[in-house]
């Protein structure tokens, strides 16, 4: 993972403007304050480690796994606001609207998400147009009202709602799952998979996104803001309804591990070139932070 993290640092590096004097360049410092040098990398290592299945050049993997980050680092920013989730850290140090002000965050937000579609309908993604048709179709659908953006909505909704654990699976599904689901196809996509195995790898996104999801539900019970890298206990102070609430740490961590294992065996399909995606599950439900 830290070898994919690297190569998509180095390309985010090249694909963000350079910081300035004047109001663009401070526009560019916040995009690559919150782009750059942080983070675990891990949507972009599930789309490298899906393409690998196929054979796919790293070089190919690497731009799309930056265009999938620039989505996510915006969403973040845009979650962390006063008006959303009212987050002041994020990934051990300040949120974007506290070190820029609210409105340039804002507007970094709105730099990201079209830089991202840019990045993928660039001739250097894919020399198959089909192939960035498909990319961008599939990010679109992905980040926005039908995957992140209406979990989102959703998520908003549930501090005022009684949700049960199916209520929440399909919040998550679209917060969190969606974007995690394109990025295995994304692999699948780019190496021009069978239909079964863009079927295995879709299985293997559902379980494990829902798994992600419970782990930090986790995190936010039991951890600790320095480890994690953003404020814990937030969810019970205000009454949101998580996997935790719904189900209880004891079964939320059994029914994280269930579906680590479901996940990872949905690639046995995949032989031996599948291990590192197995154990990405694993990591998933074990990670600290």
């Amino acid at each position: 993972m830290v070898r994919v993290a690297d190569g998509v640092e180095k390309v985010l590096d090249t694909i963000l403007p350079p910081a300035g004097p004047g109001p663009e360049g401070r526009l560019a410092e916040a995009m690559r304050y919150v782009a750059l040098g942080s983070g675990k990398r891990f949507r972009p290592f599930l789309v490298v480690a899906s393409a690998d299945l196929f054979g796919v050049p790293e070089q190919v993997s690497l731009r799309v796994g930056a265009a999938v980050e620039m989505i996510h680092a915006y969403s973040l920013v845009h979650d962390d606001l006063p008006s959303m989730d009212d987050d002041a850290m994020r990934r051990g140090k300040p949120a974007c609207h506290v070190e820029f002000g609210e409105a340039l965050a804002i507007l970094v937000g709105d730099a990201l998400l079209p830089l991202a579609f840019e990045t993928l309908v660039e001739p250097a993604t894919h020399p198959d147009a089909a192939v960035r048709g498909a990319l961008v179709s599939g990010l679109a659908v992905a980040a926005g009202a039908r995957g992140m953006v209406g979990g989102q909505v959703l998520d908003l909704a549930a501090e005022d709602m009684d949700l049960d654990a199916g209520e929440i699976a399909r919040l998550e599904r679209l917060k969190t799952g969606a974007l995690i689901g394109f990025c295995c196809d994304a692999g699948a996509i780019l190496g021009h998979a069978q239909d079964a195995e863009r079927r295995a790898l879709a299985a293997y996104a559902h379980d494990l996104g829902l798994a992600y999801q419970m782990a930090d539900d986790l995190l936010d019970a039991e951890g600790d803001a320095a480890t994690v890298g953003k404020a814990v206990h937030k969810d019970a102070g205000r009454g949101k309804a998580t996997f935790v609430s719904a189900l209880g740490i004891e079964q939320a961590r059994a029914q994280a591990a269930r579906l680590a294992q479901q996940a990872a065996a949905h690639l046995d399909v995949f032989g031996p070139r599948a291990d590192l995606l197995k154990n990405v599950a694993r990591f998933v439900v074990e990670r600290g932070s």
